[in-house]
């Protein structure tokens, strides 16, 4: 599955903003069913990982692409109420069609959504699990979110290194999900808009077979978004596939309002 576009967008004090996009996921090597889903769509791009079971992880993950969907119609931006809103409304929707056995599901998801803050547009990055937001700015990779699991809580307490961590065997237990047990309520940061700037969201599919430095080099070979996220996912994949592999490749920069720009609409 692969969605792509550009569009320009107006923000809150009158901000013209242009936007590239990419989004790519695909099942990897070795598992039978994808349970990730993903929304690359103004203003909301943003990854879900599934668990709990065969199929109930994939419910989980695309009532939350669902309902954040459902969120960007008509709308510029997407207010941090907005985004909690549709993301209770994922855990009802859950909840409504669990079956016997299956409310145990949930979902990480984390992303990009363009939103206000005292009148001004923001990007604002938000987490729940551990898929990931990246900045690449300035040709320096940061990891803006910080991983919800047990070997990440290990590692704020100095009990292992990051290095250790990749092979703990709870590496891939986490401590928050989008679920019927829990508020989904996530850990949002905002951020100015500025030029140059690439975003990355993924899953954990991708940080599984590729380090910090593979991924800054992916994303700085890769011209455009589609590039980009072709680039890293074939990496991925090429090193071993072992899990769904999801990504979305942003590219944020203010409109020089003098320039005659036009508008394209996605494309999938």
């Amino acid at each position: 599955m692969t969605e792509h576009g550009q569009r320009i967008v107006t923000l809150p004090g009158g901000r013209r903003v242009s936007l590239a996009w990419a989004g790519m996921t695909d099942v990897g090597k070795r598992r039978e069913l994808n349970e990730d889903a993903f929304v690359a769509l103004p203003p909301v791009f943003a990854v879900a990982d599934g668990m709990g079971g065969h199929s109930a992880g994939e419910v989980a993950s695309a009532a939350v692409a669902h309902r954040l969907t459902k969120a960007t119609e008509g709308a510029e931006i997407l207010t941090v109420d907005g985004l909690v809103d549709a993301l209770r409304m994922a855990v009802a929707d859950m909840i409504d069609t669990a079956e016997e056995g299956e409310l145990g599901m949930g979902t990480t998801v984390t992303g990009v959504v363009l939103t206000a803050d005292e009148g001004e547009g923001r990007v604002a990055v938000f987490n729940i699990g551990d898929s990931r937001v990246y900045r690449l700015q300035e040709g320096e990779l940061v990891q803006v979110t910080e991983d919800h699991s047990i070997v990440q809580e290990l590692i704020r307490a100095g009990a292992i290194s990051p290095e250790e961590a990749e092979f703990h065997p709870n590496s891939n237990m986490i401590t928050r999900a989008v679920g019927p047990s829990d508020d989904p309520v996530p850990d949002v940061e905002l951020f100015p808009i500025e030029s140059g700037a690439r975003w990355l969201v993924c899953s954990d599919g991708l940080t599984k077979e590729l380090t910090d430095h593979g991924i800054w080099y992916f994303l700085t070979e890769g011209a455009t978004p589609v590039d980009a996220a072709e680039l890293l996912l074939r990496a991925a994949l090429d090193n071993g596939g072992r899990d769904n592999v999801s990504v979305i490749v942003l590219d944020i920069a203010p409109v020089d309002e003098t320039a005659d720009e036009g508008v394209e609409q996605p494309a999938s």
